[in-house]
């Protein structure tokens, strides 16, 4: 029997990357899955592949989130795990990063993250069960160059784990945070891509930096996604659960 057999589970920005690995593996492991993206075509690939759901989704548009979670509950009458993986990131130090891209990046990573998970409680509370997964990121809790914003998103995500855990604590529902480090994903591709270069050599000096001297998997930080969904967990809330090869115990920058 799989960890989360029987499970029913809401996955955000499942279409690729870090969501695209945790749907996977709740799937796996016996959950019926929801998975959510605004792309729409890689998002009904992978759900066809792995037996799930597909509902296109900007996870930006606030009336998006009431209207998904009553589907999930007339169709399987209940949600149990929702994981917040939805994230968007622009670099840029102060002077050069964009309006645009300062909001858009708390639009999804910060208010989504929030409305989502408020719809999903009043179903979990009412239920006096549930689990919700966010993924921030180790950039939340260190300053990085030029990530200034996002940094800000992802230490909001983490406070608001943090707050809404205690909130809830004794209402049956677990609220965690997972906060990877490098991990080699299209988001990882595209920001290496821009910097320009050599593109392996940039992996590479990437993998240098970090104390267990590689970047992560996906499925690696997938596997603390179940974890933490599963009943494994179950005396886990209110963490922030770095996933980053050993960056975080450095408090600075490995040798």
């Amino acid at each position: 029997m799989g960890r989360v057999e029987g499970k029913v589970a809401i996955s955000t920005g499942a279409a690729s990357g870090l969501g695209e690995a945790d749907a996977r593996l709740l799937a796996a492991e016996g959950a019926s899955v929801v998975m959510t993206d605004i792309n729409t075509a890689a998002g009904e690939v992978i759900a066809g592949e792995i037996g799930a759901e597909f509902v296109q989704q900007d996870v930006s548009e606030e009336a998006t989130w009431p209207m998904l979670v009553e589907r999930v509950m007339d169709r399987h009458g209940r949600l149990n795990i929702l994981v917040n993986n939805a994230a968007v990131l622009y670099n840029g130090t102060a002077p050069e990063l964009a309006d645009a891209e300062w909001d858009e990046m708390f639009a999804v990573n910060v208010s989504a993250l929030f409305r989502t998970s408020r719809a999903a409680l009043r179903h979990m509370l009412a239920a006096k069960s549930g689990v919700i997964v966010n993924l921030a990121s180790e950039s939340g809790l260190n300053g990085e160059p030029a990530l200034g914003a996002y940094c800000a998103t992802e230490g909001a995500v983490i406070q608001l784990t943090k707050s809404m855990a205690l909130d809830h604590i004794r209402d049956g529902v677990r609220i965690n945070a997972l906060c990877p480090g490098e991990t080699h994903t299209q988001m990882m591709d595209d920001i290496l891509k821009q910097k320009g270069g050599d593109f392996d050599e940039s992996l590479k000096d990437f993998a240098r930096g970090i104390p267990m001297g590689r970047i992560a998997d996906p499925a690696e930080v997938a596997r603390c996604v179940l974890f933490l969904a599963s009943e494994d967990a179950s005396y886990v809330t209110g963490v922030n659960f770095p996933v980053d090869g050993g960056n975080d115990a450095t408090g600075g920058v490995y040798p």
